[in-house]
């Protein structure tokens, strides 16, 4: 496993927009993306575990309005999020949650066997 620099901590806002990144998974280019959530950073790949398409309501939003829960913004599938798990509407199992670290003001995500950096 490999550690990749993401961002800065401060980039990472509770509640607020994501930091989008792009990944090679199972050998497909995708987007994913890191929140903050109850003081501690989660990653996901973007995409809606009902139909393999982008989640976000606006370009790195995922927060409901409650900001208590990730949303697909186009078929209403909801998300826990600090584990990616379906909460409610039509999803098919959970997202698709990617290692991460956040020490000495930097958030790092972690690569595995099917999760790569574009240019590795």
């Amino acid at each position: 496993m490999h550690a990749v620099d993401l961002c800065g901590s401060k980039d990472l806002v509770e509640g607020g927009a994501a930091v989008p990144f792009d990944v090679v998974y199972g050998g497909q280019t995708c987007r994913a993306f890191a929140v903050r959530w109850q003081g501690h950073v989660q990653a996901y790949l973007n995409r809606c575990a009902h139909v393999a398409m982008e989640m976000d309501w606006q370009p790195d939003r995922f927060f409901d309005d409650t900001g208590q829960w990730l949303l697909c913004a186009t078929h209403g599938a909801v998300y826990r999020p600090d584990t990616g798990a379906c909460a409610g509407g039509p999803c098919r199992g959970g997202l698709v949650k990617i290692a991460l670290t956040e020490q000495d003001g930097v958030v790092r995500w972690h690569t595995a066997w099917n999760l790569q950096p574009l240019a590795f």
